[in-house]
């Protein structure tokens, strides 16, 4: 697999050729590190991951001479839960939502808990399926990670992708991670994760290529295993609406909390072709009306065309507000645009992504509802790719007309010439 840098300050912008997945994990079972990248419109960096189970001082100097030196252990939630390690905080307002628990040493063994070989010893502890929370003080110098339900087809970070690649390796499902970084303290990124990967002999994949692996095995870890359930289904109702008579169902994300609903029009028995509405949570513009976006108007659009139809499902995804990063954070991204920067920049000036947002709870809550392949509605191409990569087949993208107002005119143009998506009646 390949992969172009376009990163902004790349000093090259060739095609960087990855290592296999079987590779990458031929090398972790066999206690060895490897280098995963993320994807670009996340951090686009890479991290230095390896079996936490078998964790040595050595790879733990290695690891800590190559990178920013914060140790992070990504973990299953029930083992954390078995060891009482609760999150490090109730309101996380980091970027990536990234799941940090208590800081640990191990209790014995150790002398000030930051040495190499102190670090190695508190990580293989919380590895061991025997450990207990009086094997641990707190806090310490290692940061476990609490990875989601579903691994990288629920969230694509390095904390899912660890895991996933420990279990894929027969070993304990925790891994470690840190972030590479250059000699003057900047992220390394492609294509110099390439060049440092290949100097100290590692294997480099991504976590899009994980990804992809995981599907191509029917979302297992390996042939034997199965995605853990991301959403659970709560509640059905009636929903009449000016548009019909419509079946909400309410759905709980199983890892984040996050409440889901999915309005079907019609008889879905058949679950093939399906007309598909995936719609991200905006309260500004769904509730209030907002002229900044056109989600309001388009989510009155797709209900329309779906009742016309005859059936169909609109899958309204909360937590995706401002495209993921939240309401308040969305407000002061519109600031920023007040001050003419654009809808991009703003989240990146703000310190978060350009969009955060995930698909799987979509998928999943369309295969519960018996939804095999659809007709989406939709004029952003990640939204289909998000979907066929969790197992729902997108028969094709039906395209939705742009509500365009004076005040969201650059805030379109910005999502078709630096997101992708397919606005050819919004004028240049």
């Amino acid at each position: 697999m390949t992969v172009t840098d376009t990163t902004p300050g790349a000093t090259d912008t060739s095609a960087v050729v990855l290592d296999s997945i079987d590779d990458a994990v031929a090398d972790f079972a066999a206690g060895r590190a490897i280098v995963v990248v993320d994807d670009e419109d996340r951090e686009n960096e890479g991290d230095i991951i390896f079996a936490a189970e078998l964790a040595t001082p050595e790879l733990l100097a290695f690891m800590i001479r190559h990178t920013s030196g914060v140790v992070c252990v990504p973990m299953e939630g029930d083992d954390l839960d078995r060891l009482d390690l609760p999150l490090m905080t109730a309101r996380n307002e980091e970027s990536l939502r990234t799941a940090y628990t208590v800081t640990v040493d191990a209790r014995e063994g150790v002398t000030t808990g930051i040495s190499a070989a102190d670090r190695a010893r508190t990580i293989r502890l919380l590895a061991s399926a025997d450990s207990r929370p009086v094997d641990f003080v707190r806090p310490g110098h290692i940061l476990p990670l609490r990875a989601r339900p579903g691994g990288v087809l629920a969230r694509r970070g390095h904390t899912e992708a660890s895991v996933d690649f420990a279990r894929m390796a027969g070993l304990r499902p925790a891994g470690v991670l840190a972030e590479v970084v250059n000699d003057d303290g900047t992220m390394a990124r492609l294509p110099r994760l390439r060049a440092f990967a290949d100097e100290h002999g590692l294997r480099l994949v991504s976590v899009e290529q994980l990804a992809e692996y995981r599907v191509a095995l029917g979302h297992a870890l390996t042939p034997d295993q199965s995605t853990p359930p991301l959403v659970t289904r709560m509640v059905e109702t009636r929903m009449p609406n000016r548009h019909g008579e419509w079946r909400a169902l309410g759905f709980r994300g199983t890892a984040d909390g996050a409440e889901h609903v999915a309005l079907v029009y019609g008889d879905l028995t058949d679950g093939t072709d399906v007309l598909t509405r995936l719609h991200s949570e905006c309260l500004t513009g769904d509730a209030f009306g907002s002229h900044r976006c056109d989600c309001g108007a388009q989510l009155d659009a797709a209900m329309a065309d779906i009742a016309e139809e005859g059936r169909g499902v609109v899958v309204y995804l909360g937590g995706h507000e401002g495209r993921g990063i939240g309401l308040l954070h969305k407000l002061r991204a519109y600031s920023l645009q007040d001050e003419g920067v654009d809808t991009v920049d703003a989240n990146l000036r703000l310190g978060l992504p350009a969009d955060a947002r995930e698909f799987g709870a979509g998928a999943q809550i369309l295969t519960d509802l018996g939804v095999s392949s659809v007709r989406l509605l939709s004029n952003n191409p990640a939204k289909a790719e998000g979907l066929a990569a969790h197992g729902v087949h997108v028969v094709r993208r039906v395209a939705m007309p742009s509500f365009v107002t004076r005040d969201n005119i650059t805030y379109l143009r910005t999502k078709r010439d630096r997101m992708g998506h397919e606005l050819n009646d919004v004028a240049q």
